[in-house]
Order: structure tokens, then sequence, then C-alpha cells
């Protein structure tokens, strides 16, 4: 073998072997918006479950997706799942904080049952006291809701928390029932968080 042809052989090696050592950095792309196929939430790697896009008549109001430590495609499964859990949102469009803040509580209240409400409402009247701390969502905000276990709820508006933790699991389901739910606020977006193709 002359020198050039050892010279072709190693390089092509070691492509070869950079190409097997690079971490492959997949993403979902919904109406230009990224999400990555994993994230980190309380030390534990999290997956995309799914992302979609929240529509309201002919407008395109928010990108969502779900993080989960494992992929679930029926609404009792992701609500059973123990681990931490992540909704991320990020609006397409500027919303009022009252609009926001209504969308949410009509979404709870149409997938919960009265008992249910009485349960969570401590937790429900804190998680209304964040919007009124924002006087609307603009375009590009990206909000995120955590489940930590052992922690609780905790809101992010643009990486800075915001509002208090909310302790009880029943509360985040609650609250993922607005999207997972019966009556979810866009039966389009149910089956894409879902990971239905």
């Amino acid at each position: 073998m002359n020198r050039r042809n050892i010279i072709k052989s190693l390089l092509a090696a070691a492509f070869l072997a950079s190409s097997f050592s690079l971490p492959a950095l997949a993403s979902v792309e919904v109406a230009g918006v990224k999400f990555d196929d994993t994230i980190n939430v309380a030390g534990k790697e999290l997956k995309l479950n799914g992302a979609g896009l929240r529509t309201k008549v002919f407008f395109k109001v928010y990108a969502a997706g779900l993080y989960l430590t494992e992929k679930k495609n029926t609404v009792p499964d992701v609500l059973a799942l123990q681990g931490p859990r992540r909704v991320a949102i990020t609006m397409l469009r500027e919303v009022s904080s009252e609009d926001f803040g209504k969308a949410f509580m009509d979404g709870l209240k149409a997938n919960t049952d009265n008992s249910e409400r009485t349960k969570i409402l401590p937790q429900t009247m804190k998680f209304g006291e964040v919007f009124a701390q924002i006087q609307a969502l603009k375009k590009g905000d990206q909000m995120l809701l955590d489940w930590t276990p052992g922690e609780g709820t905790q809101c992010y508006l643009n990486g800075k928390k915001i509002g208090e933790l909310m302790p009880d699991v029943a509360f985040y389901n609650a609250v993922l029932r607005i999207w997972l739910g019966d009556k979810p606020v866009d039966s389009s977006l149910k089956p894409a968080l879902l990971g239905e193709k």
C-alpha cells in the first residue's frame, strides 16, 4: 500500500470514528419552534413525547411539547407516570395574561369534576396569581410547567421562576388534562402531544 492510500485509509477511518462519536442532536419543529428530542429536568433525562400547535379560529396561538421519562400514548399512562414531567409552550402571538388565564381556567373546568376542582382550589388560586404577575405573553415567550416529584409544579417564563411551588400531583394532572382531557382545548393538539403520527 503506497503512502497516499495509507493517508486516505486513515482519513476514512477518522471520519467514520468521528461520525459514530458525535451525539445526534435531534429535534422536532412546530411552526418554526424547535423542541429538543431530550431535555433534563430535576437531574433526569426526559424524552419528547409529542409536540403540536394550538390554534384558535385561524390563528396560531402557541406551540406546545410534552416531555416524559418514557414515551406514552394514552392519557391514563401519561397521568400515572412517575418521575418529572414538563410541558413547554412557546407563544406564536401576543395574548393578554387575562385571556391566557381565562383559557386555562376554562380548560381546567371542562376536564375536572367539582370534587377534584375543590381539592386543588388552593393551588389553582396560586396558579392564577402567576397570570396576575405578567401583563401579557408576547410572541416568542416560553412558558415551562415542570412537575418534580417530592417538590411540586413550578412555572417558568423565559427561564425565570414565576409563582410558588404547587405540591400536589393532582394539580399537575388536572393541568395536563387541559390538553389531554376528554374536552381538550384543541382537538388536534391532544393526539400530537400523545405522539400520534
